[in-house]
Order: structure tokens, then sequence, then C-alpha cells
């Protein structure tokens, strides 16, 4: 049996906690086994046919619908410039908040890993091809935890790395930026070649079996703590049944328990010195419903001079 007590706003704290798992897959049958998948996507010019070529170890799509998909969504405003097009102020309507005038070069939203001014290059020429890795949100979470991002063609010899701001950084020198990764979507788009004559870095990623990807994975957890507070004059009064002398319950009517006529409590707990002990705490919503319930290590017994806190964790 128990008491319901409600609890106040001051005590529910909800901390926010930050847990990082580091992943590494070596080979395209590990890629497959996980989820990852790749695709290569070609810029392809004319009517759309259904007999072009497609990619995709795990998920089979269109070179040409990969092209354009990556491009919409992650590289719409950069289409005139490297470096982005003007937005111009968003038509303030409850659907349009992340649109411009349908005159604004840069009316969209391209999921920037930075608020500083970067290069985003996407090829626009007849032909051109990109890679994309794209990783399951089960693997890395609520996002890619940035500078953990790695990618090796050891076939090739290339190695590219994030530098947590978004781009994927190729081992070359003088430092080359190749591409982008959108931490929170798990995506990962080579874009473009390096100097030092390595040519089709793109298709290299997408065609090879030795490459191995590197990342941590980022999961925030949700702690709930609950602080159940029992001033000395509450819970002082056991409900358990078995304390009656006879078989009858404690009653419970106009805000409060009573002992129906004729049962009696035994000796030992009318004594002065008598105090109930809190065996488990039980969490209810507002229609009185059990949502969680917590046991005490030992029986705790509450106190008749001082508060006494119990205090509950929850992970979420």
């Amino acid at each position: 049996m128990s008491v319901h007590k409600s609890l106040l706003a001051s005590d529910i704290l909800v901390t926010p906690l930050e847990v990082n798992k580091a992943r590494k897959y070596t080979s395209t049958s590990e890629f497959t086994n996980v989820g990852i998948d790749t695709f290569l996507g070609t810029q392809t010019s004319g009517l759309f046919s259904t007999t072009e070529p497609t990619t995709g170890n795990i998920s089979l799509e269109y070179e040409r619908l990969v092209y354009d998909g990556i491009k919409e969504l992650y590289y719409s405003n950069y289409q005139s410039s490297s470096y982005g097009d003007p937005v111009s102020e968003p038509i303030r309507l409850p659907f349009e908040d992340l649109s411009g005038p349908t005159t604004s070069a840069g009316r969209y939203e391209n999921y920037l890993q930075t608020d500083l001014t970067y290069e985003r290059y996407f090829p626009t020429g007849s032909g051109s091809q990109i890679t994309v890795y794209s990783i399951p949100k089960k693997l890395y979470g609520d996002k890619i935890q940035p500078n953990s991002f790695r990618l090796i063609d050891s076939s090739n010899n290339v190695t590219l790395t994030d530098d947590g701001e978004g781009n994927l950084i190729a081992d070359t020198t003088p430092i080359s930026i190749v591409g982008n990764i959108i931490y929170q979507h798990g995506v990962a788009v080579i874009t473009k070649d390096t100097s030092e004559n390595r040519i089709g870095i793109a298709e290299s990623f997408a065609n090879s079996a030795h490459v191995t990807c590197c990342f941590s994975s980022s999961y925030t957890i949700y702690e709930t703590q609950y602080k159940c507070t029992i001033n000395p004059s509450e819970y002082n009064f056991s409900l358990n049944e078995t304390l009656l002398s006879g078989s009858s319950s404690f009653i419970y009517e106009s805000s409060s328990y009573y002992q129906p006529e004729g049962d009696k409590l035994v000796d030992f707990a009318t004594s002065s010195d008598f105090n109930p002990y809190i065996t488990g705490v039980g969490l209810y919503n507002d229609q009185k419903e059990l949502l969680a319930i917590a046991k005490l290590a030992k029986p705790l017994p509450t106190s008749t001079t001082t508060d006494t806190t119990i205090v509950i964790n929850i992970d979420r």
C-alpha cells in the first residue's frame, strides 16, 4: 500500500551526458554487415532513363539521383560560388522559416557544420562524379563526433580526415579539401580530386574494396534526478496490513486512511518508539498510474526530528 505526495519542479533535475564510442570498419564486407553504404553519384544531362547506371552495395540507387539529391540537400547555395550564395531575409511564414523569396539564390538550409565562411565545392561539369558514404543512425547516434572521422583507401594510398568544421582533408602537400562531412546525418561526400596527379579519388573510394572507415559516435543520455523529501510529520504511520489484528484492510476515505471498527494495531505498532520503514518509492503520473518503482538496498527508517531525502536517478 502507498501514500502519494506531489513533487515540485525544484525536486526534479534533468542533466544531459554525452557519451562517445570509437568505431572502426576495415573492409567492404564489414561495411555491408553494419549497414554502411557507398554510392557513386554522376552528373548526367538530358531526360532521366530507367536504364541509367545504378550504385550502392546495400541499397540500389541511380547514380544521377544520388548526384542530384546530394547537390540539392547540401550544396544548393553553392552553385555560383564555392563560398555560398548570398541569403535573402526569409519570409516570416510559419511553414517557410527556412525559405526566402523565390528570387533568392540562397533559400535553403544546407546543414553547415560551422559559422565560419568556408569553401563547399561541388562539381557541375558534364560527367562529374562524387562519392557518398552513408552511415546508419544506429552507428553514429546523435552525430559523428567532429575530428574523429577518417577514410583510408589502402589500395591507392589515400587518407581523408575531417577537420572538425565539416571539411574532408586529403593527406596531400599542401593540404587539400576534397569534400565535406555532415556530422548529424552520418554522411560524408567526396566532391573533388586533389593535386599530385591523384586523379579520380571519388571513383576510387566508391569502387575500392580496401577502404577503412573510422569515427566516434556521439549519443546524449539524459539523467533525471527525483528528490523525494519526507518531513518529520509525514509517513509516520504504517499502512502494512500485517499490523492489523484482524483481517480487514485500512480504508481510504475523504483524503485519509482509517481502520475499520473492530480491527486493532498489534501492540508494538502503538508504541511511541515505533517508526515505519521505507522499502521502496513509486513514481506516479497525474492519473495515479505507477510509472516506475525504486527499491532501496535496505529498509530505511523514517525520522521524527529531521527531513529524510531519497534521491532517485533514471537514465533515458
